[in-house]
């Protein structure tokens, strides 16, 4: 869960974010049990890995994955996009058939019916054609496919500058702004 509780510490560290809604299913449940100690599990739990205190932490609103009458849940409740990270395949698949069995599948649809951004971090290889057509589906409805794969032009060898970097591309499909190395980005860019 190194990539999430990264992504979380940085949003949460933006000040023109309000608010987080945090949803951890269970099989990320598992993960963090496996990553963190077998007492930790919850998305309680990705908020102190993250280091989050204070304001950071007061931005958070922690929602169980089966709690389908969440602010989330509706498009009524504007957001500024949805993040789904990492992105299993059966939720890919969920995404890409209109299944809203949890919370996480409901606000994704909630996010494509909306055309607000929906950025799926797609963890699985090798691809199977199966994931193939989900993502070509998810694609075509208008979601964003951000695996979070190296991105070798920024040199180094540093785990944080490809953490920094995947972090930037998430915020840019969102339309949120960060500070940061100049290096991050092709050519030097901002």
């Amino acid at each position: 869960m190194l990539l999430p509780r990264h992504v979380l510490g940085r949003l949460a560290a933006l000040p023109e974010i309000e608010r987080i809604h945090l949803v951890v299913s269970a099989g990320a449940s598992q993960v963090l049990r496996h990553e963190l100690g077998a007492e930790r599990t919850g998305a309680e739990d990705l908020v102190a890995a993250a280091g989050l205190a204070g304001g950071a932490r007061e931005k958070v609103r922690v929602h169980r994955d089966n709690e389908l009458d969440a602010p989330i849940a509706s498009g009524s409740y504007r957001l500024t996009g949805t993040l789904v990270l990492p992105c299993s395949a059966g939720t890919l698949g969920a995404l890409a058939t209109g299944s809203a069995r949890t919370l996480i599948h409901r606000a994704g649809a909630v996010a494509l019916k909306e055309r607000w951004p929906l950025v799926l971090g797609f963890r699985e290889t090798p691809y199977s054609l199966v994931h193939v057509e989900n993502m070509r589906r998810l694609l075509y409805a208008g979601a964003v496919l951000l695996p979070p794969v190296p991105a070798f032009y920024i040199g180094g060898e540093d785990l944080g500058r490809f953490l920094d970097h995947y972090t930037l591309r998430i915020l840019d499909h969102c339309g949120l702004s960060q500070p940061g190395d100049p290096g991050l980005r092709w050519g030097g860019g901002s």
